[in-house]
């Protein structure tokens, strides 16, 4: 809670990643020897000012949440509800079971174990500046527009482009208004600052580290591992 105001976490954990190319949801392969959805479920769970977690699943992993949820003892009140055919849905799922009295909402991917619990705290009190935030980094590579797929239409300007992450987080009446008019209107966003976007709404963009990576590709697992080790190297060198 911050400000007298109830925060629930939303974690979407119902995506198959078919680009990691195993039979299992990538939320249960495993970096440094837990599961991904355990290292994320633990960085939320250390927040101080999270209450309540709705965890996203697909049906058919209902075994392997529940093995995690017992093995890993997640402490804080949480809600497990099944996805939807899009993100969205599922996500839209997520806020149709929310606590009656939740102001305020926080998604976060279930395939982001790396981010850190300062960030999270952080994202959480920058709310309070516009109803909508969002973690992100600039973009380092230049960036190429086409709309064919094979020829350049125009370069837009790096300084001007950002690399959005999660989590994100809204008051929760600013997020349902959203996503309603989302469906009134048949649209589908990207993520959920774009829903927020299209209702004239500002987002705040909080610069974060680039260590925040969602694991969709076998390469991002070593990648995702290093990062592990390092930042046990850092808390190591600081004892």
């Amino acid at each position: 809670m911050i400000h007298n105001n109830y925060v629930c976490a939303i974690v979407a954990a119902a995506g198959m990643g078919k680009r990691m190319k195993n039979r299992i949801n990538k939320q249960f392969l495993e970096i440094d020897g837990s599961p991904i959805l355990a290292h994320t479920l633990k960085k939320i769970e250390s927040s101080k000012y999270v209450d309540f977690i709705i965890i996203l699943i697909k049906q058919s992993d209902i075994y392997y949440v529940g093995s995690i949820l017992h093995e890993y003892k997640i402490s804080l009140p949480f809600k497990i509800v099944y996805g939807g055919e899009e993100r969205q849905d599922s996500i839209y799922n997520g806020l149709m079971n929310l606590p009656e009295k939740t102001d305020i909402v926080m998604t976060h991917d279930g395939a982001r174990p790396n981010v850190s619990v300062e960030k999270v705290d952080f994202a959480i009190e920058s709310v309070f500046e516009t109803g909508a935030c969002t973690l992100a980094n600039r973009v380092k590579d230049t960036i190429k527009v086409s709309s064919s797929g094979t020829l350049v239409d125009y370069t837009p300007n790096r300084d001007e482009l950002w690399a959005v992450q999660t989590p994100q987080v809204f008051f929760k009446d600013i997020l349902l208004k959203a996503y309603l008019q989302a469906y009134e209107e048949n649209y589908y966003g990207t993520d959920d600052c774009s829903l927020v976007e299209k209702t004239g709404k500002k987002v705040k963009l909080i610069l974060n580290d680039y260590r925040n990576i969602k694991i969709t590709t076998p390469e991002d697992l070593v990648l995702a591992e290093a990062l592990i080790e390092e930042s046990k190297n850092e808390d190591r060198n600081r004892l």
